[in-house]
């Protein structure tokens, strides 16, 4: 599938686009005003951790086109971006706060996912 992605930049960035707009959605979602949400739910850590993996390997996936492996460092920045504009339009929905543990949590997806999609580049001769 990546190399299919990888070859049709295109859908690529269509699922960047879906994948950052499915984050904006469920950020915008206000919780009740007893609510209290945090990052020791490991419900949270793990969509927080897996939508950001999710998005910074599409990114990569859409930046490099399995070539230019040198404009990764793109994907990282604007993956990481994202992350903290998410935390921060956090602050202005209501019940929702903006948080550095979350912000930790999605630059731990976004490394993993650049470290694997690395790793598939380097040895997808063997695959």
């Amino acid at each position: 599938m990546i190399t299919f992605l990888e070859k049709n930049n295109l859908l690529s960035w269509i699922v960047v686009v879906l994948i950052a707009v499915f984050i904006f959605a469920i950020s915008s979602i206000p919780f009740e005003s007893g609510f209290i949400g945090n990052s020791s739910n490991y419900k949270a850590i793990l969509y927080h951790f897996f939508a950001f993996f999710s998005l910074a390997l599409f990114l990569a996936i859409a930046i490099t086109k399995g070539k230019k492996v040198n404009s990764i460092h793109f994907a990282i920045f604007i993956a990481i971006v994202y992350a903290i504009l998410d935390e921060i339009h956090q602050l202005f929905v209501p019940g929702r706060y903006g948080s550095l543990t979350d912000v930790l949590i999605n630059c731990i997806g976004i490394l993993s996912a650049i470290v694997f999609y690395l790793y598939r580049l380097k040895y997808s001769k063997y695959l």
